[in-house]
């Protein structure tokens, strides 16, 4: 059976209009195509890209049309790049939040030239989604054979020389990470139940593991010290600068909500407000340098968008325009009390306390709709 993508590709039975987030393979096919065209570097074995080419599809390239992806340092993507040139995984840690699945995507699709080969962390995740498992029809009629073996994506990901990548691994029970010791160490995975070649399946070129983790889930599941050391780790750092986090924000919501069918861009002074507001209440520290009560919950870019994205909705969808501050306090009660009780209250006294310190009209909106909190 075609992969998802290989249908979307080939311009087979998928509506990519209809798709809620189509992969990035099929989002930016166009700038992948001009990469590939002008790609006149040496590529590692089994790559669909240099890594002067996917390096520039992460961070951008003017001249080629090939918008930038990923907003953090861009020596961050060199590391990962040459990483996975290696036989060592790649590890992206950091806050929730942070993009590190949307990195590790783009480093796949610029490798692989595609990312669904994925595997998603859990307490619930077993060897058999992250290995192989069986058609058990076909086992019981004929016995284990490669016709009733039903790979996952690391076996696909190993048979075919491409990238896999694992979310949330530390999510996993202990046993089940360490089930990547031999495919990262020997490059080889055994199916134990086939004879013979069948029975012993090696990794082409082009194949290695992208992992994320989170730092809040330290010690939920502490990976081995043996799978730590067949991967390279990086942290993945919360954008530092407003006015970077401010354009991100507001070029994803833009894309969001015309995906949505709303026609009304978002307004750049809500943002500001919205954007303002999530970096003080994560870092705990007012833009004066003032100390204030810091929210337990992750208030995190990728937080920040969906919130924007919810604003918008409620300025169209109930009125007909663009949201407000109004529609922001609305929807931040959502985001911000998801963990403590206290977390409310925090955030009551952040608009009562701090919003009125701001300048500007829609900060004057925000404070004055500070009741539109629940409770």
């Amino acid at each position: 059976m075609r992969s998802f993508a290989a249908r979307a590709r080939k311009g087979g039975d998928v509506n990519t209009d209809a798709i809620q987030r189509p992969p990035p393979e099929i989002r930016y096919a166009d700038q992948l195509a001009r990469l590939r065209d002008s790609d006149r570097h040496e590529r590692p074995p089994g790559w669909a890209l240099s890594l002067d080419a996917a390096r520039r599809f992460v961070v951008g390239d003017d001249a080629l049309s090939v918008s930038r992806k990923f907003v953090g340092d861009p020596s961050l993507i060199d590391r990962a790049l040459v990483t996975l040139a290696t036989s060592r995984g790649l590890m992206l840690v950091g806050e929730p939040g942070t993009a590190k699945s949307l990195l590790s995507e783009l480093l796949a699709v610029a490798v692989s030239g595609s990312s669904t080969l994925t595997i998603q962390g859990g307490a619930a995740t077993t060897e058999d989604q992250i290995k192989y498992s069986w058609n058990y029809a076909l086992l019981v009629s004929e016995g284990p054979s490669t016709r009733s073996l039903v790979p996952a994506p690391l076996l696909r990901g190993m048979a075919e020389g491409r990238i896999v990548r694992f979310e949330e691994i530390t999510r996993c029970p202990l046993e089940v990470q360490d089930c990547l010791l031999s495919p990262l160490s020997d490059r080889a995975l055994t199916v134990p139940e086939l004879t013979g070649s069948d029975g012993l399946v090696f990794a082409r070129e082009g194949f290695n593991v992208i992992a994320t983790a989170n730092t809040r889930d330290r010690g939920v599941n502490e990976m081995s010290a043996a799978l730590k050391r067949r991967f390279n780790f990086e942290t993945v750092f919360p954008i530092a600068d407003l006015a970077t986090e401010l354009d991100l924000v507001e070029a994803e919501a833009r894309s969001l909500l015309e995906r949505s069918g709303v026609r009304t861009p978002p307004r750049r002074d809500v943002l500001e407000v919205l954007v303002t507001t999530f970096r003080e209440l994560r870092s705990g520290t007012t833009e004066r340098g003032d100390a204030m009560d810091r929210l337990s919950s992750v208030m995190s870019t990728a937080e920040a968008v969906s919130v924007a994205h919810a604003v918008g909705l409620r300025g169209w969808f109930l009125r007909g325009g663009a949201g407000s501050a109004a529609d922001l306090v609305a929807c931040l009660a959502g985001t911000a009390a998801k963990d403590d009780p206290e977390d409310l209250a925090r955030l009551r006294r952040y608009l009562e306390q701090q919003a009125p310190l701001h300048d500007g009209p829609q900060w004057k909106a925000l404070h004055e709709a500070r009741n539109l909190l629940p409770g």
